[in-house]
């Protein structure tokens, strides 16, 4: 199994583990040579032991490689599927709303918080239909 949570623009559903892979050769005292698909062409094959895991049949702990969409970059970018709650946190004398993001791909449904004008400015669309008041407060 490979690490791959440094090829990925955001680390909050990054899948941890991809593969797994056949091992070719040992190089070094502390590096493996993997035999990749031709999609991660531009990734180098060479890893380092502690990028490597073994391989556990879960597929709640791995995403298949098939499953994913990398950009020409090596970079994925999940899609929001539905908002599903909506909150309020409080910080010093802030109010600050959030919404209850789950993800498309997400293993279990898993959902995420994230800023209610973040997610109002990247996707509208989700916001149709809501059955919670948006807030539309300017923070200074």
């Amino acid at each position: 199994m490979l690490n791959l949570r440094g090829a990925f623009k955001t680390k909050k559903l990054c899948p941890r583990y991809i593969g797994p892979f056949q091992i070719i050769e040992r190089v070094g005292e502390v590096a493996y040579r993997l035999a990749l698909p031709p999609e991660m062409s531009e990734m180098h094959v060479v890893f380092h032991v502690s990028q490597l895991r073994k391989f556990v049949p879960d597929s709640s702990v791995t995403i298949d490689l098939d499953s994913i969409e990398l950009e020409p970059n090596m970079t994925f970018q999940p899609q929001p599927a539905q908002i599903v709650d909506r909150d309020v946190r409080n910080l010093r004398n802030r109010s600050i709303p959030v919404v209850k993001v789950i993800w498309e791909g997400s293993p279990d449904g898993e959902a995420t918080w994230e800023l209610e004008s973040e997610m109002l400015k990247q996707y509208p669309h989700l916001f149709k239909g809501m059955n919670f008041q948006i807030s539309r407060t300017k923070f200074f």
